[in-house]
Formats: structure tokens, sequence, C-alpha cells
């Protein structure tokens, strides 16, 4: 019977896991650790989930779905409370243009902020709203060789071998 029992010791401890954890709009694997399940939401990379972990006071390896309520409230909090929590110039959206103020975007709340910065940028015909409306590159990457959307760059050796080769079925006839 000693045998036996481990074995539904593992079962349960199984049984307690969260397969998935809601923060925000975005639902995290509950099988993985904090670090990484909190660096698969958008706006938040590897080194916020980290300080988020810390600042939680929770080993970033722990499995997220195997901590208390408590403690992933907590996550929650620092998740949402983001700015706050750490200086200006690490936040993901800084001194926004209606508001002015810094804010840290997560989940789809990050896509749409994006989406309306960059129309707010084609409408007022900025620099970068004209290279964003032509489809060009907007950060000044080089443009002589790359991005090109349209053709071959060089010489189209395939191209070349076709009117060869119709040249000469047309000389023969």
């Amino acid at each position: 019977m000693s045998a036996e029992e481990p074995e539904t010791e593992a079962e349960d401890e199984e049984e307690d896991i969260r397969y998935f954890v809601r923060i925000g709009q975005t639902d995290l694997d509950g099988t993985k650790s904090v670090e990484r399940s909190l660096s698969e939401m958008n706006g938040i990379g590897k080194r916020t989930a980290r300080i988020i972990a810390e600042k939680a006071d929770i080993d970033r390896r722990a499995v997220i779905g195997k901590l208390e309520d408590e403690e992933i409230d907590e996550i929650i909090e620092l998740v949402e409370g983001f700015a706050g929590e750490v200086p200006e110039w690490m936040v993901n959206h800084q001194s926004g243009f209606f508001s002015g103020d810094s804010t840290h975007e997560i989940g789809n709340d990050l896509d749409m902020t994006r989406r309306r910065d960059i129309n707010r940028m084609k409408m007022i015909d900025s620099y970068r709203g004209v290279r964003h409306k032509r489809g060009q590159k907007v950060r000044g990457q080089r443009t002589k060789s790359t991005g090109r959307s349209e053709g071959t760059i060089g010489v189209n050796v395939e191209a070349i071998k076709e009117q060869q080769a119709e040249e000469a079925e047309g000389g023969e006839e």
C-alpha cells in the first residue's frame, strides 16, 4: 500500500493545477513558469515578466497554475498597474498624444493603441504617416536594394534561358 500512496499524491498535485490563468483579456498556460507564461502576453516581454515576478515576491520559475489565488491576484494587480511601478522610460506607450500620460498597454489594448497612432500619423500626413500609406520602410532602413515589393533584383536567368530557347526554336523552323 505504501507504493500506491505516492501515486495518489502525485495525482492530487496534478489535479490542483489550473490549466488556464486569465489575466486581462488573455488566457495564460497554467503549466508553464510565471516568467514564461507572462511573456506570452502581448506587451510583456521577458524583462517585464521578471520584474513583475520580483515585485510580487514570487519565484519566476514557479508554475503559474499551482500558485495561490492571492498570489495570482497580486500578479494581476502588478500587470495592470505596471506603468506606476517602473520608470517612465520602461513603459511601452510613453506620453500619449491625447492625455500626455505614459501607460503600459497589454493584450488587445496594445494593438488598438498602435493602430490608432498609425492612423493619426496618416491623417496628419507626417513623414512616418506618408511612409505607412505608401507601404515603405518607416524607421530609416535602407531601401535601395531591400524592401522591394515588385519584380526581382538583378538578372533573371530563367527568363533569359526561356527567351534563348524560343529564339532557337524559331530559327529552326
